[in-house]
């Protein structure tokens, strides 16, 4: 399978791990450009959702961006059946591939909004 697509995601090289290393999912307590772009993508994707100024501005997956997480991944029922009965609350190889594939499509609408304005 390709890597990352979306203009947000590509090239990112922890997000690009995330991918295809279960090691490498992103968990409660990790901060970097990586969680900015996940937040920026789950306030785009999920209304209704919100993570307050502190998480982004310390670029930190805390308790309400694993929340956000959670309702995105509930909403969409992404769920590692081979272990889980339930959505959980990181973003690991199935969430981010989720949260890439929907970002591309969003590109997509907005260029050609932007186009047809």
């Amino acid at each position: 399978m390709a890597g990352l697509r979306s203009k947000l995601f590509a090239g990112d090289a922890r997000l690009e791990a995330c991918l295809v290393d279960n090691a490498k999912h992103v968990t409660l307590g990790d901060r970097g450009t990586h969680v900015s772009k996940i937040q920026f993508a789950v306030l785009m994707l999920e209304s209704g959702v919100t993570i307050p100024g502190s998480e982004l501005d310390g670029k930190l997956y805390g308790p309400r961006t694993a929340n956000a997480i959670l309702v995105y991944k509930t909403r969409r029922q992404i769920i590692n059946k081979s272990y889980q009965n339930a959505p959980d609350n990181i973003v690991g190889i199935m969430t981010i591939r989720a949260l890439d594939d929907e970002m591309v499509l969003s590109e997509i609408r907005d260029s050609t909004a932007r186009i047809r304005t």
